[in-house]
């Protein structure tokens, strides 16, 4: 009988590829697609050039090769949304199996030295991100750590995260939404 070592420690098998992506999902989501975030409402930028300019540091993360355009923020909005509804207690695994196909996901090698990419070797940028983003998101779901992909549970925050906590029992998206729920258990308690 052979016990893997993560089923020991109870860590994750996630690899920092997988993690590397899972967190560019969780930014890109969390920009384009939330309109309330800890507690206050928030309007995700509307359009092209507004999109591009939200997603600022992480646009040269996702097309190093070449700058995105303002066409290229709004398709990427449209990827956010896609992904959204895998994040929280009930994901929707139908809109990420579709996403791997819409965007051509299919694993092989590439450069020199060779990495592992998870979309056509002709993908533009956003498809290249989105089938790379929702491969990890479905290698994580595949793995058996699903739950890792939360949504804050926080009253008035719709934020998303990636939970690395070793038991995978983070609630929150932050302190500020860790606080303000205790506070308002707080308050409730005290008025019973």
């Amino acid at each position: 009988m052979t016990i893997e070592a993560w089923r020991i420690t109870g860590q994750s098998q996630i690899d920092s590829y997988v993690g590397r992506w899972a967190e560019q999902a969780v930014t890109l989501v969390n920009t384009l697609t939330v309109d309330r975030a800890r507690g206050r409402r928030i309007e995700p930028p509307a359009d092209g050039p507004a999109r591009l300019s939200a997603i600022g540091d992480l646009a040269s993360a996702l097309s190093p090769s070449r700058p995105l355009t303002a066409g290229d923020a709004d398709r990427l909005a449209e990827v956010a949304a896609e992904l959204r509804p895998v994040f929280g207690r009930t994901p929707e695994f139908g809109t990420l199996n579709a996403a791997l196909i819409r965007h051509g996901a299919v694993p092989h090698l590439q450069g020199d030295p060779p990495r592992l990419a998870f979309h056509r070797e002709d993908a533009d940028p956003v498809d290249a991100w989105a089938a790379s983003a929702a491969t990890a998101m479905a290698m994580v779901i595949g793995v058996g750590q699903g739950v890792r992909l939360r949504s804050c549970e926080a009253d008035g925050c719709d934020l998303v995260f990636f939970d690395v906590t070793r038991n995978a029992s983070r609630r929150f998206c932050g302190l500020s939404c860790q606080n303000r729920a205790k506070a308002s258990a707080y308050r409730a308690r005290r008025r019973d």
